[in-house]
């Protein structure tokens, strides 16, 4: 450090003075020195936010936790050019996670994941995270509903590129057994352990512990390699109706309005919020039902039954991504719920 007097060469100074202003000098010199020492170790003990950390508390009770929120390819979304996604690419948002949900049952030490996502990797840790008992990174079983690939791609990882699991169940529909039985690489997943297929059949409830049972229904999709499912799935006390992907409510064999009323939270399809978002594709290759159009079926629900809908599935061009959008906030004034990373729900 550079120490530069007050006074001139020539300028002269008692011993004693000169001493003094020395011991000054010198003990404004200290302080500055642990100041700026201090002011070094409080930006090295700054914690920088991590980008896959996420802060959990341990879920005591049987629950469900929302893992994921949007469509299949994510957001960014691959070639976008858009403004929804440019500032994506270079700054993500780690909310923006492909749709899943988790089940935890701390009584039984059972936990479960509802779709294998691309994003399997910090779902099984964010799952994992929020249980109390035990090591093993791997759920106790996995449901999927169809063969799109934001619903089952993320099985890939647990083959021997990757984790190598072992025996992971993983629980799905005849056609979805034979498209993966069949189909490589899939096939390799099943031939080497590293899952464990286990057939479902649509409306038999399947006892997964004392605490939760789960039951496929088909509805309808484009079904090219598999036929599509949705779930209820009970805990001891309360029901959830997940149907991540439909093509329109009408096309149900069952009326969504009683779907609903039969359960205590409804997951439901909300990839598209109107036709504004996909001028340049044709809908007829896409279905779904619109946002606005789900609404106005439901408009004339008592607010007890809207309270029980959270909008999922999430395109990267739909405006509900953004928690600030006037289309946010409309859904929110109409008693509706949009579903959000990290929710929990105790069943």
């Amino acid at each position: 450090m550079v120490v530069r007097h007050c006074w001139s060469p020539d300028q002269q100074l008692t011993y004693v003075q000169r001493n003094n202003y020395i011991r000054i000098l010198s003990a404004k010199m200290k302080y500055s020195c642990l100041f700026l020492l201090t002011c070094i170790t409080a930006c090295q003990n700054v914690k920088k936010p991590e980008a896959d950390k996420v802060d959990s508390t341990a879920i005591t009770s049987t629950s469900l936790i929302v893992l994921g929120t949007v469509q299949d390819a994510g957001s960014p979304h691959i070639a976008c050019k858009k403004p929804c996604c440019n500032e994506l690419f270079t700054h993500p948002d780690i909310q923006r996670q492909v749709v899943s949900l988790g089940i935890i049952d701390p009584q039984n030490k059972k936990s479960y994941l509802f779709e294998a996502s691309p994003d399997i990797a910090r779902q099984m840790k964010l799952l994992h995270r929020n249980t109390t008992f035990g090591d093993r990174e791997t759920p106790d079983g996995i449901f999927l509903t169809h063969a799109h690939i934001g619903h089952y791609a993320g099985l890939m990882y647990l083959g021997r590129e990757a984790m190598d699991a072992d025996s992971v169940k993983v629980y799905v529909m005849p056609r979805m057994r034979l498209f993966l039985e069949q189909n490589g690489p899939w096939s390799q997943l099943v031939n080497t352990g590293n899952i464990n297929l286990q057939t479902l059949n649509t409306q038999q409830v399947l006892q997964l512990t004392s605490n939760i049972k789960v039951t496929p229904f088909t509805v309808p999709h484009r079904d090219e390699y598999s036929e599509t499912v949705g779930y209820i799935i009970e805990g001891p006390h309360k029901k959830i109706l997940f149907i991540p992907d439909i093509d329109k409510w009408e096309k149900w064999d069952t009326d969504i309005i009683k779907a609903i009323g039969d359960v205590d939270y409804a997951f439901i399809d909300a990839t598209f919020y109107d036709a504004a978002e996909i001028n340049n594709r044709d809908i007829s290759e896409i279905p779904h039902p619109f946002v606005i159009e789900t609404m106005k079926k439901l408009d004339h629900l008592a607010p007890a039954e809207k309270d029980k809908v959270y909008f999922i599935h999430l395109n990267h061009t739909n405006p509900l991504l953004n928690i600030d959008s006037k289309q946010t906030k409309n859904i929110l004034e109409k008693g509706f719920h949009i579903a959000r990373l990290n929710m929990v729900m105790e069943l």
